[in-house]
């Protein structure tokens, strides 16, 4: 026979083809000129429609892994889909099925369900997993991340400072005295602004007097409560105590919990002297004084800093009493006293996890199904105002995910009046997202009864599967509450931002938990894990992108970890899969600038000599016929091989349109021409060819195909209206089967095949 047979098992597997075929209109004639399945949009000639139509299996013609990137819903339920890839590949990369916004939700929870039927069918079907991806910063959960490094949110204290205690403008009236330690104003760290005061307690201090801080001058009157709070942090743990040299504010010794030293730790705390009667005196001013002060006792804890911030003194009785309308407003009964539920959701509770201040908040969960505002709500009781007041409503919430609310009610001739939620106009509904946030707004006068009676409904159903949180519910005479807002110096609540440093030690140990979450649970199940994914810039930089509080599917983890997520991550996965193979994959590493090529192996090596082991590099390998430079595959491939490495090309396609690049396509299907589909075939053939050629043999890992056919539903997202695959969509092989086909085979398949030779082949002869 003409045929070359190089390949194991070649001839037995043409037999079959060829006996199939025969049974069709092949028993009559074999002849070039036979019709065959329309290929659209140009058709091949009908000649190479056939030889096409003669080739084994892909896998047939490699000696190395042959894989494709699948969707896992069509796997299991389309039966040509299913039966293309099980006769033509070997590994199974899953499309999206596999990454971290797949597997865990924005509280966190790891499901495996979905994922978890598949890889058993595939696992039945003798195919293997290359697991992707692990880290990448693109869909990931960034919802839940960012979540554990927000800022904490502390309730600001009502009524106005008596001094400046937040050091923006330098001591401002504070002054060291007795045993004068060393006092800077730094900007270090801080509370409140950009600026705390730095005290550094020397080897010296025996006790506590041994450094002192006096305050500014303030003025109390006879008679009113008052209350000292500061907040501070030491370099070591440390104590730190307070006295009023002339005794007009209670005892000159007040205590906090019992002692006259407050234990002070590492992180932020707040220390608060109020009107409590432990030791046997309040804090109450027994006379007039227009320049009262106290001092901050330091001495106790030698060779000790301490950064202090957001100092105040609030006089209790000086502002006005604000009444509040909304019995259980704030829900420190522990439970819905005083509330209705028409419509639970999920679930609706009071628990100490739902507060913004004191003890307890109000809790609701709009189910999986929950679709109108009325789908989760609960009520106040009713409330009779007064018709010749004006009010205002408000509360502060906060939701697990991005949310949308709204206020309706009960005793108003419409019984839905809209506010002006955010001051931009007129609107039905307000949004939620992990931070605290006040609701604010004038109540209506619309009433429809005398006396005004109205009950607040807090409409949450509108968007399924979300957690609110609620508290401080209000409605309060609006001049009460203007004049009590005048007197506060600061309105809002404190925001402590977290430091780089406890940031990187979150994040660090969320990226160790989740990788060994799903490396454990696959443990077995997958055959390589694609670990660090797209870590490189084009100039061959590493990626660290930016932090974004707000993002849902973004989230970069070198911003807080550096290029030690990559060692983290690789430690990781061996530790929770010894036996798996663990890869580091990037894009556009064929391109003519080897700058992002040069920068991977350079980040290959870092992991390598810092305690990680990178088995092997993937290179994606998105091609487009209109631009794709053969010579940098070439040098690409050189390059990978003098690694010593793996080597696996992780997601090979050959898009047609000039217009297709990085999930973006024409506006509509592409016809491609047949010079377009031989140039396709060729590019296809190419790189089998090279990576046989130029990656030395214990090297291969193997080779994977982006999608098994044209059909848009495998490629909407990334390469829409294009022709990338080696199917057309109707399943049809396209001249790319050929040519990649030839490729892994070293030289064109079907050359010298003759009708005598096809006849015998199918006769076994």
């Amino acid at each position: 026979m003409n045929i070359v047979m190089k390949l194991k098992n070649i001839i037995p597997l043409a037999v079959v083809t060829l006996s199939i075929a025969f049974n069709s209109c092949y028993d009559e004639k074999m002849e070039w000129d036979d019709p065959y399945t329309h290929i659209s949009p140009e058709e091949l000639p009908i000649d190479l429609q056939e030889k096409i139509s003669l080739y084994n299996a892909i896998n047939s013609y490699a000696n190395f892994k042959i894989g494709v990137g699948i969707d896992f819903n069509l796997y299991m339920n389309n039966e040509t889909y299913r039966n293309l890839v099980n006769k033509n590949f070997d590994e199974i990369t899953p499309g999206n099925e596999m990454k971290q916004q797949s597997l865990m939700n924005a509280k966190g929870v790891l499901n495996f369900d979905n994922a978890d039927l598949v890889i058993e069918q595939l696992k039945a079907s003798g195919l293997t997993v290359y697991g992707h991806t692990l880290v990448w910063h693109q869909q990931a959960q960034a919802t839940y991340f960012n979540s554990l490094i927000m800022p904490t949110i502390i309730p600001g204290t009502p009524g106005s400072s008596l001094i400046d205690g937040s050091f923006e403008d330098g001591m401002k009236g504070w002054s060291p005295n007795f045993n004068a330690q060393d006092y800077t104003i730094v900007t270090t760290g801080a509370i409140d602004g950009t600026h705390s005061l730095q005290a550094v307690i020397g080897s010296g201090a025996a006790g506590k007097y041994d450094a002192q801080l006096t305050s500014p001058g303030f003025p109390i009157i006879s008679g009113h409560h008052y209350q000292i709070s500061f907040w501070i942090k030491g370099s070591v743990a440390g104590k730190i105590g307070i006295d009023f040299p002339n005794g007009k504010l209670g005892n000159q010794y007040p205590w906090v919990n019992g002692a006259d030293l407050a234990n002070i730790g590492t992180a932020w705390t707040q220390v608060i002297y109020n009107t409590s009667t432990v030791g046997g005196n309040a804090m109450i001013a027994t006379e007039d004084d227009s320049a009262m002060t106290f001092r901050l006792l330091l001495g106790a804890v030698a060779d000790c800093t301490y950064l202090i911030d957001g100092v105040e003194i609030i006089d209790l009785d000086a502002a006005p009493t604000e009444v509040n309308m909304v019995l259980n407003g704030g829900f420190e009964t522990g439970d819905l006293t005083d509330w209705s539920t028409p419509n639970i959701g999920a679930g609706i509770t009071v628990t100490e996890e739902a507060k913004y201040s004191r003890t307890y908040g109000l809790k609701a969960v709009s189910s999986a199904t929950s679709a109108n505002e009325w789908d989760l709500q609960f009520q106040t009781s009713e409330i009779t105002l007064d018709a010749s007041k004006a009010y205002t409503v408000s509360f502060m919430v906060r939701s697990d995910i991005e949310g949308s609310a709204r206020i309706s009610y009960a005793g108003f001739t419409n019984n839905y009046p809209w506010a002006n939620w955010d001051g931009s106009g007129t609107k039905a509904a307000f949004s939620t997202s992990a931070t605290w946030k006040q609701i604010s707004y004038d109540l209506p006068t619309n009433f429809s009864a005398t006396p005004p009676k109205v009950k607040l409904s807090f409409d949450f159903g509108k968007l399924p599967g979300v957690t609110y949180y609620v508290d401080d519910v209000k409605i309060v005479e609006k001049q009460v509450q203007a004049a009590a807002m005048a007197s506060k110096l600061k309105s809002g609540p404190v925001t402590i931002e977290k430091t780089p440093e406890e940031k990187a030690d979150i994040i660090n140990a969320a990226l160790v938990d989740y990788i060994t979450g799903v490396a454990t649970h696959y443990k077995g199940k997958v055959a390589a894990w694609e670990v660090v994914n797209e870590p490189m810039n084009d100039n061959g930089t590493l990626r660290t992108g930016t932090e974004d509080l707000t993002a849902a599917n973004i989230f970069y983890w070198a911003f807080y970890l550096g290029k030690d997520y990559g060692v983290t991550a690789f430690k990781t996965a061996r530790a929770a899969d010894p036996d798996a193979k663990l890869f580091i994959n990037d894009f556009n590493l064929e391109s003519a600038n080897s700058a992002k090529l040069d920068g991977l192996i350079e980040y290959v090596n870092y992991i390598d000599n810092n305690g990680g082991q990178v088995d092997g590099i993937g290179t994606q390998l998105h091609m487009n016929i209109n631009w794709s430079d053969t010579t940098a595959i070439a040098n690409m491939f050189t390059k990978l091989a003098a690694t010593g490495k793996l080597i696996k090309v992780t997601e090979l396609d050959v898009a047609i349109s000039s217009e297709s690049n990085s999930g973006n396509g024409p506006a509509s299907p592409v016809a491609p021409t047949l010079e377009q589909q031989e140039q396709q075939a060729k590019l296809y053939e190419y790189v089998a060819r090279m990576y046989t050629k130029l990656i030395p043999a214990a090297q291969q890992y193997g080779i994977t195909i982006w999608s098994v056919s044209d059909n848009s539903g495998e490629h909407t997202y990334w390469l829409p209206n294009d022709a990338p695959c080696l199917w057309n969509v109707d399943y049809v092989r396209k001249w790319a089967y050929k040519g990649f086909c030839d490729g892994l085979y070293g030289s064109d398949v079907s050359a010298g095949w003759t009708y005598e030779d096809l006849i015998n082949a199918a006769k076994g002869k």
